[in-house]
């Protein structure tokens, strides 16, 4: 298999081109600031990857930024914390802040000439606009969660997006699925019969993140650091085949 074997790319787009944990960390400072003994890194973002992924389950239908500010509440009740609405409102609306990795943008600007881009992704529509302006190219088609009504892993999203591929005429052969997180997109592209390629950002890093631990570990078709790798191998497949 090659990378040149594909038509399209389909994107998560939180933790493989926005740099999600970043965002988190810094949207929770108000809390972590008040807490009476500092908490590491890895343990704020898998407290946030908990009471996420059981508000996802709860309330599917929920709009991502709405379901942001309930994880907030959730997250300063669990350490003590007294908190406004007004300042959860402040966290689920500021995922349109977090930042870009920094290869992001001119690896999808690459890509594009490449294959036509799509992405698959857990946030509401408002939000994701926010972010697309960070990583500067136009998607070929942008599927959420608000658009689908359900959160990955579920089934549901990834049916929606190959439903609506298979009308751009896109059969599966012709995706390949490109994330960082094993839990929300490797596990069901698995189930679905997509190649994947992970882009595996926590690579220095121990455990999952941000992310929910998979279970048995999925398997994938490619493997890469960061975006950067992943445009570099296909350059490289490009002038072998010259």
């Amino acid at each position: 298999m090659k990378l040149g074997d594909f038509k399209a790319l389909t994107f998560d787009v939180y933790g493989t081109l926005i740099d999600w944990e970043s965002g988190m960390v810094a949207g929770l400072a108000p809390l972590t600031d008040r807490l009476p003994v500092p908490i590491a890194r890895n343990a704020i973002l898998e407290t946030h990857a908990r009471h996420e992924s059981a508000q996802q389950a709860q309330t599917p239908g929920r709009a991502y930024s709405d379901l942001l500010a309930t994880v907030y509440r959730r997250i300063a009740e669990e350490w003590g914390l007294a908190v406004s609405w007004d300042e959860c409102r402040h966290y689920g609306d500021s995922v349109g802040d977090w930042p870009a990795f920094p290869d992001s943008a001119e690896a999808l600007a690459y890509l594009k000439q490449h294959y036509r881009l799509i992405v698959l992704s857990n946030v509401d529509n408002r939000s994701f606009a926010a972010s697309n302006t960070r990583l500067g190219v136009t998607f070929d088609a942008v599927y959420t969660a608000e658009d689908v009504g359900s959160y990955k892993p579920a089934d549901a999203n990834f049916d929606y997006m190959l439903s609506n591929l298979g009308a751009l005429g896109l059969a599966k052969a012709d995706i390949l699925h490109t994330a960082e997180s094993m839990f929300h997109d490797h596990k069901p592209a698995n189930r679905h019969g997509l190649a994947s390629a992970w882009i595996y950002r926590r690579h220095s890093d121990e455990g999952f993140g941000a992310t929910m631990h998979p279970g048995e570990t999925p398997s994938y078709d490619f493997r890469f650091d960061n975006m950067a790798a992943m445009v570099s191998a296909h350059q490289q497949e490009m002038l072998g085949g010259q």
